[in-house]
């Protein structure tokens, strides 16, 4: 009997999901586990693997497309299965079928639509291409995403000459149209006749003195985090200031031991090094909060936030109690190299139990940073400059950072953040015990 697969809640809570891209076309016989798709989360790609093995009788959804947790996006048939069967399958499960939906869906997430989405109430994707033709009979061929674009901003797909395959249009067309709308309508005012102008009050911004920005599945996730956060967790803060001398000038040497290796030690990996070492040292602090309990870690995986065009992304660094430095920067620069491409997997964004945000390379003094639940802290630390600073009643001059320990008050007490952040520090000052 044929297998139907459906959209996974590939993230708690999630509701819909997009997928991504294809790795298999229809007509191959797969294995239980193999990777069929890639689906896309709100902040990173997840692998889909097929529960069961057979051939792949039917794609039912295009790259590029949300459908809702629990929607069929494909069919899997067994040896002497036809179409007829795959039809009384997916209306089993609850879809509706079109037997003539049986072409394979090309894996790249731009390619032509040929297909039926087989669920209740949708639109023949077919039909609304059709209804996309100019009026003289000519058709115009879109993608899904290219479609989807075009609504949002307010673009008219008739209107585009498409750079795809046989005319097709694609995302950037819309994209390039849109850009060049604004343009266009400055021309066509600069041809119009002068007119003297008549005294007048000083002109009201028009309406389309902005633009609005679409929330893309990552923004919508930060912004719900966030909300949550700053509304049901207790936060308080504690800062210190570190001076930075010792540990800038352990980073040279260090990075000096490594030129061969083609290996670089950031500040970054230095901080995380010291704060894995405080957290190991005040295991209260490494804990979440569970709703009827406090869960504590014997094990210290941290949370890092690196910045991308799309937003802020946290993977995990794990067992950092036990991560030697050399292996620490080379999974930082795996995480920053993919994370600038959008590989991210899902699992490596989730497990942390404290976190660490650094806005020092961007000039910023000192913040405060908001908590991610459950975790119970997060460390924000700003720039290393020079400050006047106090030894034995004498005024110096000494390269100092400002940290920032925000803290769910329901898991962490004033004296814990506070013998954390001491930890942190002697770790910093005397940065030797980093290595150790």
């Amino acid at each position: 009997m044929a297998t139907i697969i459906t959209m996974p809640a590939v993230v708690a809570d999630a509701t819909e999901a997009a997928l991504q891209n294809w790795l298999v076309s229809v007509g191959d016989i797969i294995t239980s586990g193999q990777p069929i798709a890639e689906i896309e989360t709100e902040k990173a790609t997840v692998e889909l693997e097929a529960e069961a093995a057979g051939t792949v009788g039917r794609l039912l959804i295009d790259p590029g497309t949300s459908v809702a947790v629990g929607e069929p996006i494909a069919v899997l048939a067994e040896p002497g299965e036809d179409e007829a069967a795959i039809d009384r399958q997916i209306v089993a499960a609850g879809g509706a079928t079109d037997s003539a939906a049986q072409q394979p869906v090309p894996h790249d997430s731009e390619a032509p639509t040929t297909h039926r989405d087989v669920r209740e109430n949708t639109v023949d994707v077919t039909t609304e291409q059709d209804s996309e033709a100019p009026t003289s009979g000519s058709r115009v061929f879109s993608s899904p995403l290219a479609r989807k674009l075009a609504k949002d901003l307010g673009v008219e797909v008739t209107a585009l000459n498409g750079s795809g395959p046989s005319g097709r249009i694609l995302r950037r067309d819309v994209e390039a149209a849109a850009a060049q709308a604004p343009a266009q309508g400055v021309a066509a005012g600069a041809a119009a006749p002068v007119r003297t102008p008549s005294p007048v009050p000083p002109a009201i911004p028009a309406e389309d003195d902005f633009q609005d920005v679409p929330l893309s599945g990552m923004r919508r996730a930060i912004a719900r985090r966030l909300t949550e956060s700053k509304t049901t967790v207790p936060h308080f803060y504690v800062s210190v200031d570190v001076e930075m001398d010792a540990l800038l000038a352990l980073r040279r040497q260090v990075n000096d031991a490594l030129a061969a290796t083609e290996q670089k030690a950031t500040v970054n990996d230095l901080l995380l090094k010291a704060l894995g070492g405080a957290l190991s040292e005040v295991p209260a602090a490494n804990a979440t909060w569970q709703g009827d309990s406090i869960r504590h870690y014997t094990s210290v995986n941290v949370s890092v936030a690196i910045a991308t065009e799309d937003g802020l992304l946290t993977p995990v660094v794990r067992g950092l109690q036990n991560l030697s430095l050399s292996s620490l920067c080379r999974t930082m620069t795996d995480y920053k190299q993919r994370a600038s491409t959008s590989q991210i997997r899902q699992q490596e964004l989730e497990g942390g139990s404290f976190s660490l945000t650094n806005l020092g390379m961007f000039g910023t003094r000192e913040f405060s940073a908001i908590l991610n639940p459950p975790q119970a802290g997060i460390l924000a630390v700003g720039t290393a400059e020079q400050r006047p600073v106090v030894r034995d009643g004498e005024l110096a001059v000494a390269t100092v950072m400002s940290c920032t320990l925000s803290a769910d008050h329901r898991v962490i007490d004033g004296a814990v953040a506070a013998q954390l952040l001491a930890a942190f520090q002697r770790r910093i000052e005397h940065p030797m015990s980093i290595l150790l």
